[in-house]
């Protein structure tokens, strides 16, 4: 009796990484960029803002309409994020996971330019407007890349790639608050420079990305088309016999003429999916809500009482942008190992802990200056907790937890929160700032707390399977049934007319 040989692990083949960089590099850094990138040039750039009213007017802006002016030049990166991610659904599913992606660079070249003519043009519109276009890039890129990468991965490596999007995030900001150095670009002759570079990433995947196949699932179950499929998995995966893969892309396909097709609203209202909805709303929401960018928005306070001179606390940053990147490399370099859970779990144990000692620390630190240090230490802390989990691995997450024809309106919703929460806390943490204080990370504690107890309650294990059995998993949960692997017709016929949701065997 023949003994059937083990499955191979998929490697990391050079057309894999070199896919997976080019989809990153020129889609993951532009939001990360653009997040940071006003941040510390932000006195340079309200000049050129005065500047240019005074030699329309004859006179200096108002402080109330500079701050009107600023607050817009900033929230209108988020409010562009939350179109970008209400069009991804329908993008991906006509256009494919690369050509989105391709398409995409639309938003980040012409923002580039606008943004590098401003000065010569003399016009600040058209930087408040290119930050809604970029934006909009943020939002298409931050859903379709971890499809795109999660869809090219061998299961065995699905969750280092899908991390990848939070890495060349976190890259993208730690080369914005280089460049925007004064010494730098971040001076009145730079900055336009600075703005304008967000154009060559998107250059450089126009010119490579090309070359590299579109997702084999999106090729074969929703196009139709396994021989091309075929010869995708060949290149990716560095061996002529893919058959296995094949073969489980059938078995999902057949499992998803049962689920049909989903829209938004039939998201909502599908039973099978029930929990996966509900846990990428809390995993996005906590992400944003945990107080990632509340923690960067005192930063520069905690360093200044520190005793760290206000032209210095730039170079802290810098530091602080390091270890951000050290330990995201480490959990994408873990994630396979340790699993999502743990990163998870431990993530926001460190993150609730460093916010309720950063609150304690902050109300005493002026009758005992030495614990100004320990506020620092808690920044540091707080940053290198949320870059092994809470950053990096919701990405992994919620490209895992749902099939192929749920994931876009999935994706949709996850987005939508994502930019949401985000722009919720940059409009309302300032005000509950100063109406309460330090005591406002103990919000965050609570947060945190409550977002782990979700996760050690209801989100499974998900390492190394594959995105049918994750679903058998969340069936039990939801209370449904899914017929085994034997029970179904292996022979599928690509794009049969899926039933519409209502009409499910679920």
């Amino acid at each position: 009796m023949e003994v059937p040989s083990p499955p191979r692990k998929g490697r990391l083949q050079p057309t894999l990484l070199l896919a997976t960089l080019s989809a990153a590099f020129g889609s993951a850094f532009q939001y990360g960029y653009n997040i940071a990138v006003v941040n510390t040039p932000h006195t340079v750039l309200k000049a050129f803002y005065n500047e240019t009213y005074f030699e329309r007017h004859g006179t200096f802006m108002d402080q109330k309409v500079m701050l009107l002016l600023w607050s817009c030049t900033v929230s209108m990166f988020p409010l562009g994020g939350l179109l970008g991610s209400l069009v991804v659904g329908l993008l991906v599913d006509r256009c494919g996971r690369k050509g989105t992606l391709l398409i995409n660079n639309i938003f980040a070249i012409i923002p580039a330019i606008l943004m590098g003519v401003s000065k010569v043009a003399k016009a600040f519109e058209l930087i408040i407007f290119s930050r809604v276009l970029l934006g909009i890039c943020a939002g298409i890129s931050y859903s379709a890349l971890p499809m795109y990468l999660g869809e090219l991965a061998p299961k065995n490596l699905r969750g280092t790639l899908a991390t990848m999007t939070e890495v060349f995030v976190i890259v993208g900001v730690f080369l914005a608050q280089i460049f925007s150095l004064q010494a730098i670009l971040g001076n009145p002759t730079g900055w336009p420079v600075l703005l304008a570079l967000t154009g060559v990433p998107a250059l450089l995947q126009l010119l490579s990305l090309p070359f590299f196949p579109e997702s084999p699932r999106y090729t074969l179950i929703q196009k139709g088309d396994e021989d091309t499929a075929r010869r995708a998995l060949r290149k990716l995966r560095g061996w002529t016999d893919v058959e296995d893969e094949i073969e489980e892309m059938r078995v999902e396909d057949q499992a998803e003429r049962a689920e049909g097709r989903l829209s938004v609203l039939n998201l909502f209202t599908f039973r099978p999916l029930r929990w996966q909805l509900l846990s990428i709303i809390v995993l996005m929401a906590g992400q944003q809500l945990s107080g990632v960018n509340a923690i960067n928005y005192y930063a520069d306070m905690i360093y200044v009482s520190a005793g760290v001179e206000a032209a210095h606390s730039q170079y802290v940053t810098v530091g602080a942008g390091m270890v951000n990147i050290v330990m995201t490399l480490i959990s994408a370099g873990t994630v396979e190992w340790l699993g999502r859970r743990l990163l998870l779990l431990v993530g926001y144990g460190i993150c609730g802990s460093a916010c309720l000692t950063l609150t304690l620390a902050l109300l005493f630190q002026s009758t005992v200056p030495e614990l100004s240090y320990l506020s620092v230490i808690c920044v540091f802390s707080y940053i290198a907790g949320h870059s092994i989990g809470p950053s990096p691995v919701p990405s992994v997450v919620r490209t895992e937890i749902f099939l192929q024809s749920s994931r876009p309106a999935a994706f949709m919703v996850d987005g939508a929160v994502h930019w949401l929460t985000n722009f919720i806390v940059g409009f309302v943490f300032p005000s509950v700032q100063e109406a309460i204080g330090a005591y406002s990370f103990i919000v965050f504690a609570g947060i945190c707390l409550l977002t782990a107890v979700y996760i050690y309650v209801v989100i499974p294990e998900t390492k190394g399977q594959t995105f049918v059995e994750i679903n058998r998993i969340f069936a039990k949960r939801n209370g449904v049934e899914i017929p085994e692997k034997n029970e179904q017709v292996t022979d599928v016929k690509p794009h049969a007319p899926s039933l519409p949701a209502k009409e499910t065997s679920f």
